[in-house]
């Protein structure tokens, strides 16, 4: 059935209309703006902002990304740990981050400086469920990030533990 206002007939070119829509959307590519509470901020050398300078993210953004699991021993639980979430370099791609280090900032005011290369050589992770459980801010939350230290010697120690950032709130890109 065609549309009435894309007919031959109703004098509107329908690659006018087209043209006209596809101007007037939001490329798919740009990051939206969050529609929750944002519980991660981006800022300094991002190419991609949705607020102030700022890349923002809520907790329906960073499910949106595609999201990793993996089990690993860590100094601050008894067990082996199941960690959710996306990878942090798919989430530092979505900001189009440009710089070398990042600077994680806690809710607590906890900083600690994190390589932008950890993100692309480990399977470093935004955790935002642990054991498939939402993280609260009593546990470690909103957000983790996370290594998987368990999937090489090199990871098991104090200078990528440090690194972990727990009650993650935002990261500054320098």
């Amino acid at each position: 059935m065609p549309i009435p206002f894309l007919t031959p007939k109703s004098g509107v070119r329908p690659m006018l209309v087209l043209s006209v829509a596809l101007f007037l959307l939001p490329p798919a590519w740009a990051l939206q703006p969050p529609t929750g509470a944002v519980i991660l901020t981006i800022s300094g050398k991002v190419g991609e902002t949705n607020q102030a300078g700022a890349a923002v993210f809520d907790l329906a953004m960073l499910e949106a990304l595609p999201q990793r699991s993996f089990v690993t021993s860590t100094p601050w639980y008894k067990e082996p740990t199941k960690f959710t979430g996306p990878l942090l370099r798919d989430v530092l791609s979505a900001a189009k981050v440009q710089g070398v280090t990042l600077e994680a900032t806690a809710i607590n005011d906890y900083k600690t400086s994190i390589p932008v290369d950890d993100a692309r050589q480990f399977d470093v992770i935004v955790a935002h469920r642990i054991n498939d459980k939402p993280i609260s801010v009593r546990t470690k939350g909103p957000l983790f990030i996370i290594y998987p230290f368990d999937t090489t010697l090199e990871l098991k120690a104090s200078k990528y533990y440090g690194r972990s950032a727990w009650q993650l709130k935002s990261l500054k890109v320098d």
